[in-house]
């Protein structure tokens, strides 16, 4: 806009010395034509010319390869059908998360659903933002999206699961197990303590599948010895073995 518009003389052009070439994506410069080096009051509507040009096809082999491996899954013709928002939607799920639908699929271990703490996490999960819900997601699932409808889901259950072993549980993180969908709670004392440990959790404890990440004391040293780790890991068997089962017999 700058060179198109700009009301300089001549002369004010070749005194400005402006290379006839435009960044590229990366910030190197790219000489745009052979024939000119600079940009002059003359050459200036060729040079803004090529420059859109050079920087709307920069990617063409990139998008061109995108496309033939796309073509491979989904015939091209069809992706006409869509706008891009509800192809966004359709591969990456909603960027906003509802929580009925996550509460739709949700089943609890060690805990009623009308418990206390159940009903404290939800109205926390309530009073999120749409970025929290997000980095929810992904302490707890490796993604930072939900499916689009229940289908989509594909028998997978959110599992919500309560243990007693932490104690006391007021100096406990949650934990996560993203490969099950699967958060553990501590039987917190009071709404106040799960919202303040499970912020922490999803804003700090960014770690993706490391299971042992978020079992931190309030003093920052590990909270659990090698027979607790024996414990957790004899914990994940244990959730595994149950939605295997759950699995075969079609739960």
């Amino acid at each position: 806009m700058y060179i198109r518009d700009n009301e300089a003389s001549a002369e004010e052009f070749e005194a400005m010395t402006l290379p006839f070439t435009v960044p590229n994506s990366s910030g190197q410069d790219v000489q745009l034509s052979s024939k000119h080096s600079h940009i002059t009051q003359g050459n200036r509507g060729e040079y803004v010319r090529l420059a859109v040009h050079y920087r709307l096809r920069e990617f063409d082999e990139q998008v061109s390869a995108v496309r033939e491996g796309m073509a491979r899954v989904v015939p091209v013709p069809l992706l006409s059908l869509f706008t891009g928002y509800e192809l966004e939607t359709m591969v990456c799920g909603s960027p906003d998360i509802p929580l009925h639908l996550l509460k739709s699929v949700a089943t609890y271990k060690g805990v009623e659903p009308t418990a206390h703490l159940i009903q404290w996490f939800w109205e926390v999960m309530e009073s999120f933002s749409n970025t929290e819900r997000s980095l929810f997601l992904r302490f707890v699932w490796g993604r930072t999206r939900l499916p689009r409808t229940i289908a989509d889901f594909r028998g997978r259950d959110f599992v919500v699961q309560v243990l007693d072993k932490y104690n006391p549980p007021d100096h406990f993180l949650p934990e996560s197990y993203t490969c099950f969908f699967l958060l553990k709670l501590p039987r917190y004392s009071c709404k106040q303590v799960l919202e303040e440990k499970l912020k922490y959790a999803i804003h700090f404890c960014k770690s993706i599948d490391t299971d042992d990440y978020a079992r931190i004391a309030l003093s920052g040293e590990p909270a659990a010895d090698d027979s607790s780790e024996d414990s957790d890991n004899e914990d994940a068997d244990s959730f595994a073995s149950d939605s295997t089962q759950d699995y075969l017999t079609g739960h």
